[in-house]
């Protein structure tokens, strides 16, 4: 590795952020909602877990689609 090359960050490219946010919004309900069809499967205790962790993927989707508001916004007002 050349020791004299200048070493740069990439630019923030914020252009797809909307897009990006709302595939994990899909995607985290679709876990949410293979986790409860895969409960009908499970012990008490496994139940207790995925119930657990599907009440952290619904606080995930509210966190993503209020960053989803943010991002419009300032997509709207012209940051990028």
């Amino acid at each position: 590795m050349n020791q004299n090359k200048q070493h740069r960050a990439n630019p923030d490219d914020r252009s797809d952020n909307v897009e990006k946010l709302q595939s994990m919004v899909q995607n985290t309900i679709e876990n949410i909602e293979e986790a409860h069809d895969s409960m009908q499967f499970a012990n008490a205790e496994e139940r207790a877990r995925i119930e657990a962790k599907n009440h952290r993927r619904e606080e995930s989707i509210a966190a993503f689609r209020s960053e989803i508001k943010d991002e419009a916004s300032a997509r709207e007002n012209g940051l990028k």
